[in-house]
């Protein structure tokens, strides 16, 4: 057999074998995406059943109409705190808290390991459920305990409504990266630890100097997700405010939602919105990893 034989089989070897994953990815991710856009610049409304027969060509005024509405604004402000939340809150919590257990600064690892992922494990919905009865009523665990302090409390969660979301999302989704974090902390030699604190540094100078740089690419990653996830954020939101008061606690996933499924269906703004929800998430991942290279490590 030639050498040029066994190249050809190899290459028809490797197109065989890689042939069906692009395949699914093409008519999972790569179609619906490009329809999407594609049908973002069309007036489509549903066809016949909704009294829109043809399909024409609208430009980029499903854009225009999104940029002129001030709910698409307070949406993204919505969504821009849910990132900050995530990135600033999540992130850091999730990366000390795994370095406590890690280092075994305090007893019962595996204990406060389970306790501190158990909300991952439960349904978003069901979590929703649960905080909308503590939060939003007179008469809720939330106002029993303010009361206790405060005897003349009123009801006044409806002033800040994202406050009670953002905390729940920060006690929801911390355990994530505390599992990701402990499991890339272990991959790091002790040994160098230990042998920084025979000269003489301090637990946080080991802190600050070995273990952070070592993980920079994995705080990277986890900001990739924790972006990506605040942008789609929709169950727990969904059944905790579905968007109220007065769509205060509308984010962008909401806004799409209300805009392609509730009262005459509006498919082009819907997928406007997808659109620039996948801008955004790219811009933010790409000044995120911008960041990593000025002033990250290496891992």
């Amino acid at each position: 057999m030639s050498e040029l034989t066994a190249k050809n089989e190899q290459r028809a070897a490797y197109i065989i074998l890689v042939l069906p994953a692009v395949l699914i990815y093409c008519c999972v991710m790569a179609f619906p995406t490009i329809f999407s856009v594609v049908l973002s610049l069309t007036n489509y409304n549903g066809g016949k059943i909704f009294g829109n027969s043809r399909m024409h060509f609208a430009g980029i005024a499903s854009y225009i109409t999104i940029f002129k509405d001030s709910y698409f604004y307070l949406a993204l402000k919505n969504n821009m705190l849910i990132v900050l939340v995530s990135v600033f809150g999540q992130i850091p919590l999730g990366f000390v808290l795994a370095y406590i257990l890690s280092r075994k600064l305090v007893r019962g690892t595996d204990f406060f390991q389970t306790m501190i992922y158990l909300p991952n494990v439960i349904s978003a919905v069901i979590i929703g459920i649960l905080f909308k009865s503590f939060y939003q009523s007179q008469d809720s665990v939330y106002m029993e305990i303010v009361r206790f302090f405060n005897p003349g409390a009123e009801f006044t969660i409806n002033q800040y409504p994202m406050i009670p979301v953002l905390v729940v999302m920060l006690w929801m989704y911390t355990g994530m990266y505390v599992i990701i974090f402990l499991a890339n902390l272990q991959r790091i030699d002790t040994s160098i630890i230990e042998a920084s604190k025979i000269d003489g540094a301090t637990e946080a100078q080991a802190f600050w100097h070995i273990i952070l740089p070592a993980l920079s690419g994995v705080i990277v990653t986890s900001a990739i997700l924790a972006i990506s996830g605040s942008l789609k954020s929709f169950d727990l939101l969904f059944v905790m405010t579905q968007g109220g008061p007065a769509q205060r606690t509308s984010v962008l996933s909401l806004y799409m939602y209300n805009k392609a499924f509730r009262g005459a269906p509006n498919y082009p703004l819907a997928n406007a919105i997808s659109t620039v929800m996948v801008i955004i998430s790219f811009i933010l991942i790409g000044i995120t990893r911008n960041v990593e290279k000025r002033f990250g490590g290496k891992e």
